[in-house]
């Protein structure tokens, strides 16, 4: 009798830790956000739009969608995509933009970006502009992203 109490205990104790470390692993990947990294946003010419660009990295175990974006220096702020077909250059408005698990999406010229609209002030070389992303489950990742006349690098 003492082994068979010892070994429901042991069991019963096996299935307690197994579940407490479900719940714990459950509760690391609620708190698991993704970055933007290397955010920039060319200067426009006076009264025109911006453009954002940047890197997002998704490091979580579960794949994670931006579903909208915002900024307290422009009164609107989109994801917009650029394509190519036989030589034209297209840009469409981006509803959603899918963060696949343990990958980078670049927001890149000439591709995926943000389109900064209406600025409530003229943007300085160097000013810091802040991006909060949306995510589909009410969460948001916040940037700083550096007003640029050209591209890093360039």
């Amino acid at each position: 009798m003492i082994d068979g109490s010892r070994s429901r205990r042991v069991r019963c104790a096996g299935r307690l830790l197994a579940a407490l470390a479900l719940v714990a692993s459950a509760g690391v990947s609620a708190q698991c956000l993704p970055e933007f990294k290397n955010g920039w946003i060319r200067i426009p010419p006076p009264g025109g739009m911006a453009a954002g660009f940047g890197q997002f990295h998704n490091g979580c175990a579960q794949p994670l969608k931006v579903t909208a974006a915002k900024s307290s220096v422009f009164a609107d702020v989109s994801l917009h995509e650029t394509t190519q077909t036989n030589g034209v250059s297209r840009m469409r408005a981006v509803p959603e933009l899918a963060l696949p698990a343990g990958k980078s999406v670049p927001l890149a010229p000439g591709g995926l970006h943000l389109m900064l609209m209406d600025a409530t002030a003229p943007l300085r070389e160097g000013a810091q502009v802040p991006v909060s992303f949306s995510l589909q489950d009410g969460r948001e990742i916040k940037a700083m992203l550096e007003a640029r006349k050209r591209a890093p690098g360039s």
